[in-house]
């Protein structure tokens, strides 16, 4: 989605550009909290969604907590890939554009074999930031009564033994050792995909 997106903001047609821009400005103009309640409490609660949550695919999932969490998760890491994607599609060296079409290919053609593995690449490091960003935003899936996420296992666990900075800590240190990995993958695949960006030593 967030591929789609950016492939609209950066589009020749204005309608498809003001409404990828008009999503993204909506999107990273609200906060994700109130994101998660639209769609859990407002779009699933509606009655002509219930009506049809048994039996009408795709509806059947929206009686789903696990769902409307990750679709409003979903829903806003693609507004800010999107927003990033963008920017690296529009910052390709038109050298690279210019030589391609020197070699006679279509705009199509430069698109899928040049432009977007050269922005996918450019935007590995920012998107390991919002990737990062978005697993601590999971946390927000506790205020949804009937998800048990990480943090709402902690929250339990105080309740119930009334351990607070034993349950908080040990979630933390899970959030903590869950992050280091996806900063070591990141970092791999920087260094496979960006070397050539690297500045030389010699």
């Amino acid at each position: 989605m967030a591929l789609l997106l950016a492939l609209m903001l950066t589009s020749r047609i204005a309608v498809l550009r003001w409404v990828a821009g008009a999503y993204t400005y909506c999107i990273r103009g609200t906060p994700l909290l109130i994101q998660v309640y639209l769609i859990y409490y407002g779009l699933a609660q509606l009655e002509w969604i219930q009506a049809r949550w048994d039996t009408v695919w795709p509806w059947t999932y929206f009686k789903d907590a696990f769902f409307c969490a990750l679709l409003a998760f979903a829903l806003n890491n693609a507004g800010y890939t999107a927003e990033m994607l963008a920017g690296a599609i529009r910052e390709t060296s038109p050298g690279e554009i210019e030589a391609a079409q020197a070699m006679g290919m279509s705009r199509w053609q430069i698109q899928r074999r040049i432009v977007l593995p050269s922005a996918l690449r450019r935007t590995l490091p920012p998107y390991s930031n919002e990737v990062v960003m978005m697993l601590h935003s999971t946390s927000l899936a506790s205020t949804v009564p009937a998800m048990l996420d990480l943090t709402a296992a902690a929250s339990r666990i105080y309740s119930t033994y009334y351990l607070p900075f034993e349950a908080y800590l040990f979630a933390a240190g899970i959030y903590l050792c869950i992050t280091f990995m996806l900063v070591g993958g990141f970092k791999w695949l920087e260094n496979r995909y960006l070397a050539h960006l690297k500045p030389r030593t010699h």
